[in-house]
């Protein structure tokens, strides 16, 4: 009989072998650890590095923004400035001087400078340029052309505002605003809730509430009597610089074309010749100080009239 189990094979097991194959996948899996936690440790610190680094760089990038932001404007970019716009071909446009003595009041003005400028000019762009720094806001009485203007130039803060004056009417004007010194035209007040007829208060809100530095008054057109004039601009500057909040108590008010009759009277009435510093050809530069709520006259010496400064302007 045979045996069945004639070619049956025995395997036999060496508990060496099974040793071995466990002590390997332990290495492989403590290798594998090792590195998956230095690469951790290596990834948190180049994080934290370079978060460090930006924080760094940036601080230091801002304050560089913040030393040059503040910087002032160099004589030699002034200068040059100056020379190229009073070099213009355009006919209309500021005599060397007269673009200086502006020139050196906003380079004198604390900043940042809060500059108001009445008219839409050959010089506009200037003004925007020299008062780099500061806020420069323009009024102009062409809506049309106030919007073209910003369009060409959208750095140009550019409002229009509608005039309801007639150079005509000029006397007639500043009589009415006279007599109502203690109410509507009250020398201390938010021109916004006015109804004085020489008082604008139909500009941007905003524009009320700025404690303005320097007001150039170079517009509306004041060429035929009926033109509206300036004599708004001039009455609106004056209350503006009286009834400021806060900043510098003193607004420098300068009026471009003092030779005409309509710039003498209004700025001598509501801008007073007591406050007239300087003269330069046909630019006018006055300093008006803040007053009290309570204040009813727009300058302190009486005697200033029509007569007087056409008298004394020759």
């Amino acid at each position: 009989m045979k045996n069945n189990n004639s070619n049956a094979k025995l395997i036999v097991l060496h508990p060496y072998i099974q040793k071995q194959g466990s002590s390997n996948r332990l290495w492989l899996l403590a290798f594998v650890s090792f590195f998956t936690i230095a690469f951790l440790v290596t990834l948190i610190y180049t994080r934290d590095s370079l978060s460090a680094k930006a924080t760094a760089v940036t601080a230091t990038v801002a304050g560089l923004d913040s030393s040059v932001g503040n910087a002032p404007l160099p004589m030699t970019v002034i200068n040059t400035l100056l020379h190229y716009a009073s070099k213009s071909n355009d006919s209309y446009h500021m005599a060397y001087s007269e673009i200086k003595q502006i020139s050196d009041v906003l380079r004198k003005c604390s900043s940042p400078c809060n500059f108001l400028v009445f008219g839409l000019t050959p010089e506009t762009l200037l003004w925007k340029a020299l008062n780099y720094n500061g806020r420069t806001v323009f009024i102009d009485e062409n809506r049309y052309y106030a919007a073209y203007f910003e369009q060409l130039h959208p750095e140009i803060d550019a409002y229009d505002v509608q005039y309801t004056t007639k150079m005509k009417e000029t006397k007639e004007l500043v009589a009415a605003t006279k007599e109502q010194i203690r109410n509507e035209c009250r020398p201390v007040q938010n021109l916004l809730f006015s109804e004085c007829k020489l008082g604008l208060n139909d500009l941007p809100n905003h524009v009320y509430e700025v404690d303005w530095d320097v007001i150039l008054i170079d517009g509306p057109r004041g060429d035929g009597p009926e033109s509206p004039g300036r004599m708004s601009p001039i009455f609106t500057s004056g209350v503006l610089a009286r009834s400021k909040k806060g900043g510098n108590p003193k607004t420098h008010i300068l009026v471009h074309d003092y030779y005409r009759e309509v710039e003498k009277i209004c700025g001598d009435e509501f801008l007073c010749r007591e406050n007239l510093v300087e003269r330069n050809g046909t630019l006018a530069h006055f300093i008006v100080e803040k007053m009290e709520e309570n204040s009813f006259q727009y300058c302190r010496n009486k005697t200033s009239s029509p007569s007087s400064s056409e008298a004394s302007s020759s």
